[in-house]
């Protein structure tokens, strides 16, 4: 059991706390799952981007998924090999994907036509052929949140069947081009194996037609992984998961990559709150803690639910909505949580809290972003210092200075 008060004390509050050792553990359980073949478990940094997490995958060597050249080189620092790294998103910029060439990364994920000729005019100009695979749209509903739901036709990730044919069989002419991978991710949080296992049909489908046109396809890469339990989920089993996929892959000689993310992160982690007061109005009872929306957006931009840990009384129970100092209505962490009365200095710890937390958190109305900390073998590490103002402001100090002069 993690001494969440002892934390709090030594590293104040708000603050995210990780259990390394079960980050390592999920990332294992992937592994495993598609151990009958040959598979790369790329973890998504967008879930949680923190050196040391990332360091956990690198000691088990695994992969990243990257979505911009910053997450490319963060991966790299944290020791995962740029051979075991793709490139993704819709909006690579040129100096991204030509530092993405020169780092010599797995290859790069294509999300357009104009995308996939800009790499090859970059690539050209470098003299320097480019690994690549195309994101293919299964157009297949994911049955998840809409803001989190990527392989529909109406989502901005991308393209359709017959786009992408005609992107492959121009890459494949190209002396600029390696058309190496097929992609496809229909969403983020999934909890149902039908979509998936339809999904890795309908692009297992399409792979072998590629091959049959003599393109020399070596990676399927399936995207991200499954869901986890915020609420009342239910989760779907690994092992299904891998067979269902596995499944669609008869008679196909590739390496299967996976892109996990949440499912390696989210249970592990907890953002730690103290309550500052308690405010009653007519209607309404708010507990006010010192996170905010800044420390955790799940809940304003999704309505996510996280579970609430308090230290247990022997009081009764009763509704209250968890809000932070933030001038925004929007800014919650619960709504109509169950909590008993609540004390100044007393603490509630939102689990599920490793995915989406500390990586999405920001300076709003000026806040600093608060401390990372490890659990591994009953030690404590500090990953990441809590934000300083003067550090925070240095570099727009700086050139008030200058423009004053």
């Amino acid at each position: 059991m993690i001494d969440f008060k002892k934390l709090a004390q030594e590293y104040q509050t708000p603050l995210y706390v990780y259990d390394l050792e079960k980050i390592q553990e999920k990332f294992k359980a992937y592994k495993n799952a598609f151990s009958g073949r040959k598979s790369l478990i790329c973890y998504a940094l967008k879930a949680n981007s923190n050196l040391s997490v990332v360091h956990q995958i690198a000691e088990l060597e695994g992969g990243a998924d990257c979505v911009s050249i910053g997450e490319v080189k963060r991966a790299i620092l944290a020791g995962i090999k740029p051979y075991r790294i793709i490139f993704s998103g819709v909006g690579k910029g040129d100096e991204e994907i030509k530092e993405a060439l020169e780092l010599d990364i797995l290859f790069l994920n294509v999300e357009s036509y104009q995308e996939l000729l800009r790499i090859e005019a970059i690539a050209k100009d470098m003299q320097k052929p480019s690994r690549i695979s195309i994101r293919v749209n299964p157009n297949i509903d994911p049955k998840t949140h809409p803001y989190i739901s990527t392989g529909l036709s109406e989502n901005k990730f991308g393209v359709e069947l017959e786009e992408a044919k005609k992107m492959y069989l121009y890459a494949h002419k190209s002396e600029f081009l390696q058309p190496i991978g097929v992609h496809f991710h229909i969403g983020s949080q999934l909890t149902e194996l039908e979509p998936i296992a339809q999904s890795a049909q309908k692009i297992a489908e399409f792979t072998r037609s590629l091959i049959a046109l003599g393109l020399d396809i070596r990676f399927f890469d399936v995207g991200g992984g499954i869901g986890i339990c915020y609420a009342q989920e239910k989760v779907i089993d690994l092992y299904d998961y891998a067979q269902s996929i596995l499944a669609a892959l008869g008679g196909l000689d590739v390496t299967i990559i996976c892109e996990p993310g949440r499912s390696i992160v989210g249970e592990s982690g907890y953002l730690v709150t103290k309550v500052l007061y308690e405010k009653y109005t007519n209607k309404k009872r708010f507990v006010i803690v010192d996170g905010a929306m800044n420390d955790l957006l799940r809940p304003s931009l999704y309505d996510a639910y996280h579970r609430v840990w308090f230290q247990e009384k022997q009081e009764e129970l009763f509704q209250a909505d968890i809000v932070g100092p933030i001038c925004e209505s929007g800014d919650f962490l619960a709504k109509n949580a169950r909590l008993p009365k609540m004390q100044s200095g007393d603490l509630i710890v939102f689990e599920n809290a490793g995915a989406y937390g500390y990586s999405m958190s920001s300076n709003y109305n000026t806040r600093m972003r608060c401390a990372e900390v490890g659990i591994k073998n009953n030690q404590t590490y500090l990953l990441k210092s809590r934000e300083k103002f003067e550090d925070v402001v240095a570099d727009e100090l700086d050139n008030l200075r200058k423009n004053c002069e």
